[in-house]
């Protein structure tokens, strides 16, 4: 009887080893991902984890265990089971009755400026008795743009005076309401005092008066990542990405066509980054998602060399703004040539604590220090 007993057991144990070799990741389906395509540096976020057990048999216990960058720190309610080394690993047990759903959020705090994605999910599961595990890895396409923080931009002086006058003078620079230049088809941007009434009864459409721009300011901003000092100062060119894109967003905001090149490269093209935003481009997520990509570490040519590529346009009467820590001789004499023929030229320099405090002026431009805050 007992040998029986022992046989059934025995038996019990083969069959259900088997069924769970044979059936355990079927139906079953693990998803990763971001529940939004950006935060801000700074700001929390949720990564969510859905898990499905599509079928008859159940799951006692399932471990499913993701690795993402380190500068994405998960907050104290989400911290259990995770480490932190050269990434942040994080593991979740699930338990699943039949054709069940569960999904769990994950708060993280994102700590630096960066474009983060997670391939991979890797998953353990266990048969009914815990004797045998099973292993899977199963694919994510996820991704994540932390942006640049916002600073506050208006703490500079000459910026701000620079950003005071242009705004005074926008609706002048951009049109001139005794230059018609036609009727077209109204757009949901348009004002209403625009629509002209008599036209959009005859066409049965609204339709809005048209004007021309009699003059138009574009902003050059130049922002120099070059950094060859032994020992690298990334919160300065943290610091210098921040600015750019605070000050990017402004302009644009303020009606303002605004360029932005810098020597930084550009990890989607593989080039110096090169980005043109229209006037009123909203909330500029096309800047913040290349200044995000950029690598910290990474730059294509010298400061001085982004300056002289915008002498050799010969171009008169622009407004450049450049944004650089490096205060060479050769970044001096490209200033000064870029600053003459009536260029106007302000000149940001980000310095840490204890440094001087950088000033002065020449033919055409002035500096200003910007004091970064560690």
């Amino acid at each position: 009887m007992l040998i029986l007993l022992l046989s059934g057991l025995l038996a019990a144990f083969l069959i259900q080893k088997l069924v769970y070799r044979k059936n355990w990741e079927k139906g079953l389906s693990v998803k990763v991902a971001f529940q939004d395509s950006w935060v801000y540096e700074g700001e929390e976020g949720i990564l969510k984890e859905i898990v499905t057990n599509n079928k008859l048999l159940p799951v006692p216990a399932l471990e499913i265990g993701i690795a993402m960058s380190r500068n994405l720190r998960f907050d104290k309610e989400s911290e259990a089971n995770s480490s932190v080394t050269d990434q942040s690993y994080k593991r979740d047990m699930f338990s699943f009755l039949f054709y069940q759903q569960i999904t769990r959020s994950l708060s993280f705090k994102a700590e630096k400026r960066g474009f983060y994605e997670i391939h991979q999910a890797r998953v353990n599961g266990w048969d009914f008795l815990f004797a045998n595990s099973f292993y899977k890895e199963y694919p994510q396409h996820t991704q994540l743009y932390v942006y640049p923080r916002q600073t506050d931009v208006t703490g500079i002086q000459m910026i701000c005076r620079t950003l005071s006058g242009m705004v005074m003078s926008r609706n002048r620079l951009y049109e001139d309401p005794f230059e018609f230049a036609g009727i077209r088809e109204y757009r949901r941007e348009d004002p209403m005092n625009r629509i002209n009434w008599k036209t959009s009864a005859r066409e049965g459409k609204l339709m809005v008066n048209q004007y021309d721009a009699t003059t138009s300011i574009r902003v050059t901003i130049l922002m120099d990542m070059e950094d060859r000092n032994i020992l690298r100062e990334e919160e300065v060119t943290e610091e210098s990405i921040r600015i750019v894109s605070s000050l990017g967003t402004r302009l644009v905001k303020e009606k303002m066509e605004v360029h932005i090149k810098s020597n930084g490269k550009d990890q989607e093209t593989g080039e110096a980054l090169d980005i043109f935003l229209p006037a009123g481009a909203g909330r500029c997520a096309r800047l913040n998602q290349k200044l995000a990509c950029l690598k910290n570490d990474q730059w294509i040519y010298g400061g001085s060399e982004l300056v002289r590529d915008e002498i050799k346009k010969l171009r008169t009467g622009c407004t450049y703004i450049l944004i650089s820590k490096n205060q060479t001789e050769e970044m001096y004499q490209a200033v000064n040539e870029l600053s003459s023929g009536n260029n106007q030229l302000l000149w940001v320099v980000p310095y840490l604590p204890g440094k001087e405090i950088p000033k002065g002026r020449g033919r055409g431009f002035q500096i200003m220090g910007w004091e970064v805050h560690v």
